[in-house]
């Protein structure tokens, strides 16, 4: 690199930390700005030899991310120096103890927080993503700040990932949607959580992504037109009533337009709220709720709305501090439009989430608003003997949930998850209210313990002191609280016996000769199809499992798909399925080859999706089922790549002009005369397709049917549906999988 190059650079780099102070959300004092820069001189000195794979100085790296900080998530300078030293003990000789001394111990901590967990020694079976999660998540008893930069470093480098292998894109773009996206939405940090979970969807399914963004563009000038014309009407009625405001259009996010194509099976075009309008308006305290309520009746004076759609966080916030009044009419040209209608203050807090409390709360201190934060997720992370991966699916539970509002018999209101129970409610309010309960009442009337609450229900408890857990309460509950109070208490028992039953699973392994060490723990979990190493030592304790299952597992361990895969890929052999050995013995013709390679290797499609030639795939080495194959945007697809991201093999098509596979086809429309001779006709004699079942009902005029047809590959399935949407009388095809 020239002289001048590295001049010009250390003016970009100055420039970024003038800006860097400029942008912050936090009023910086003189004492702050020499904590930053102090961080900032030692950052650029750790990093001065580093640069990132694009060739650039990797110091514009905790630069970016400490700008995400200040200004996207508001936080003050212990978390802006703290997000400019993130990388420095990882990636330099520095250490914990150097940043103690140099700042001080939180910072230190938050640092400490923010190092990954040193590397396991790679044939140990246990995610190391998913403890990595784990270690990241705990720290929240320390600090939420470190999860709060840590979104800002996973948001920078979800930003600056076009130069990786498409492998490692879809690696980190599925850890982000898997636990990024939905931990940023339950901070409330609403703008970084659309930013990750659209590029997320750019990297996991890039094509769909693609095509969704040029439909937007296509229709961005209709869509401005339309949203000018509310606005124009709304405007004029609202400067009447004397309301200071703004009025935004705000275009649903390609990820949440992707989520309803594939939820409601419908197209692009079908979306009808594709955006949003945001009426913004200025307000004092005391006067917020008049205002939004006036606004809400200027609103309805234009136009009808829908009595089912109207959201009110305004009286009552969501558990994130969100408040906003929702209100969905029917537009011009009988188009549904979401109208969302919040103060500057509301506005700040669904942007900036902790820190804009912090801001309009005039009595607390920056730490005092982070503990309030975190008391939100603590909850999450009270289950932590689980597996790593258990640990983060039960904590993942706690983060999109929908909210219900419950009464108490004295008025007071409580938020639960949406599918929460009256015995989750009895441990929201206390534990040991939840161990005692005996009996729950919903609105005055006696109801099982397993009732689902709705929003607005009063619920009273019942509670004995004679009351014990039993351990059916567990599928009683939905909530991770609940569980893990239930789980406590009857874990005293299951514990005493899961040691006995350790001790003897060790004998009983000896003399199949196998030692009992965590992998081989970890494979009887997956071969019993149990959760936890404690269900199999408790189970073996009261002998549920007995000698000859041990012994069944110990045969097949000896040939395990793991060694067979090694081998496989050492050999380079050509390995088919009996069926294309039958079919095909001179070609050896194989549809499916992985890994960098191209290796053959026996497969089985998973039934989750149902894959066929053509869908974009990937294969995963199952513990016990050898590789099995799933689409790219299988549903489990995101939870794989995030936890085992070790067990995924690429995958990729060869050839498909030999095989046959099922594809299963969801029909509905208007039951017309002759229709199903119509769809019969299309299917087989214009496109030569095998009918393998099929299941068509009528009732009160609307035709549903569900077909099972032998396709080559995904090509040919596509032209199938093409063909099928042009029978008259049919509304809608959608391909099905299995469940």
């Amino acid at each position: 690199m020239t002289e001048i190059d590295l001049e010009a650079e250390n003016k970009a780099i100055a420039q970024e930390y003038k800006e860097l102070l400029r942008i912050s959300y936090q009023s910086l004092t003189a004492e702050d700005k020499k904590i930053i820069r102090k961080a900032f001189d030692i950052a650029v000195e750790a990093h001065k030899d580093q640069r990132r794979k694009s060739g650039e100085a990797y110091i514009f790296h905790p630069i970016a991310v400490a700008k995400i900080v200040a200004s996207q998530i508001g936080l003050g300078s212990t978390g802006i120096a703290s997000a400019l030293l993130h990388d420095v003990v990882e990636d330099t000789d520095i250490t914990i103890s150097d940043i103690e001394k140099m700042f001080n111990p939180k910072i230190a901590k938050i640092v400490e927080g923010l190092t990954k967990i040193p590397k396991v020694k790679n044939d140990q079976e246990i995610s190391l993503q998913a403890e990595n999660f784990r270690k990241m998540l705990l720290t929240l008893n320390d600090d939420v700040r470190v999860i709060l930069i840590k979104l800002a470093d996973r948001l920078h480098n979800m930003q600056t990932m076009d130069g990786m292998s498409d492998y490692k894109q879809a690696k980190i773009a599925s850890e982000t949607l898997y636990i990024y996206a939905p931990l940023a939405h339950r901070l409330g940090l609403y703008n970084i959580k659309t930013q990750l979970e659209d590029l997320g969807l750019k990297y996991t399914e890039p094509e769909v992504y693609a095509d969704i963004v040029s439909k937007i563009k296509e229709t961005k000038e209709e869509q401005d037109t339309y949203i000018k014309s509310i606005s124009d009407i709304l405007s004029k009625s609202m400067a009447l009533e004397g309301i200071d405001f703004i009025i935004k259009g705000r275009p649903k996010s390609i990820y949440s337009i992707r989520r309803k194509m594939k939820v409601q099976g419908v197209t692009f075009d079908e979306v009808y709220d594709k955006f949003a309008l945001r009426i913004i308006y200025k307000s004092n305290l005391h006067d917020e709720k008049f205002l939004a309520w006036k606004i809400y009746s200027v609103v309805t004076d234009h136009y009808r709305p829908s009595p089912s759609r109207l959201r009110d966080w305004i009286s009552s916030p969501k558990s994130t501090g969100y408040e906003a009044l929702h209100i969905t009419v029917m537009g011009p040209l009988g188009r549904w439009v979401e109208i969302q209608v919040r103060s500057e203050r509301m506005d700040e807090i669904a942007e900036k989430g902790y820190a804009a409390h912090y801001k309009y709360k005039n009595n607390t201190t920056e730490e005092n608003s982070l503990e309030i934060w975190l008391n939100q997720l603590k909850e999450a992370l009270e289950n932590s003997n689980n597996n790593a991966v258990d640990f983060v699916e039960d904590f993942k539970l706690n983060l999109y949930a929908k909210e219900i509002y419950i009464f108490t018999p004295k008025g007071e209101i409580k938020s639960l998850p949406k599918g929460a129970t009256t015995l989750d409610f009895a441990f929201s309010i206390h534990s040991e209210i939840g161990v005692k309960t005996r009996g729950t009442k919903v609105n005055g009337k006696l109801v099982p313990l397993n009732y689902i609450l709705n929003s607005g229900d009063q619920v009273e408890i019942i509670t004995s002191q004679n009351q014990k857990p039993t351990i059916h309460w567990l599928d009683y509950v939905s909530t991770s609280r609940a569980k893990t109070k239930i789980k406590n208490v009857l874990n005293e028992d299951i514990k005493k016996i899961g040691e006995e039953g350790r001790e003897i699973l060790t004998r009983k392994l000896r003399h199949l000769k196998i030692t009992l060490t965590e992998n081989s723990i970890n494979e009887l979990v997956n071969y019993f199809k149990l959760k936890t190493s404690l269900d199999l030592f408790y189970r073996v304790g009261i002998g549920a499992i007995e000698n000859q299952q041990l012994r069944d597992y110990a045969a097949q361990k000896s040939n395990t798909l793991v060694n067979f895969f090694k081998k496989t890929i050492k050999r380079g052999n050509s390995v088919t399925n009996d069926k294309n050995q039958k079919n095909n013995s001179k070609q050896q013709l194989d549809l499916l080859v992985f890994g960098a390679e191209q290796s053959k290797i026996e497969y089985k499609f998973s039934p989750c999706c149902s894959p066929i030639p053509g869908d974009l795939v990937f294969g995963f080495v199952t513990i016990n089922e050898g590789i099995k194959v799933h689409k790219m945007d299988c549903p489990n697809a995101i939870s794989l790549q995030s936890n085992f991201a070790y067990r995924i093999v690429q995958a990729k098509w060869i050839d498909s002009t030999q095989e046959e596979f099922n594809a299963i086809l969801k029909i509905t429309g208007m039951d017309v005369m002759g229709l199903t001779n119509q769809l019969t006709k299309v299917i087989s004699n214009q496109m030569h397709v095998n009918i393998q079942s099929i299941s068509l009902s009528s009732e009160a005029g609307i035709f549903k049917g569900q077909i099972t047809v032998l396709v080559q590959n995904n090509v040919i399935l596509k032209k199938l549906i093409e063909n099928i949407k042009t029978v008259e009388g049919i509304d809608k095809v959608t391909r099905v999988y299995n469940t």
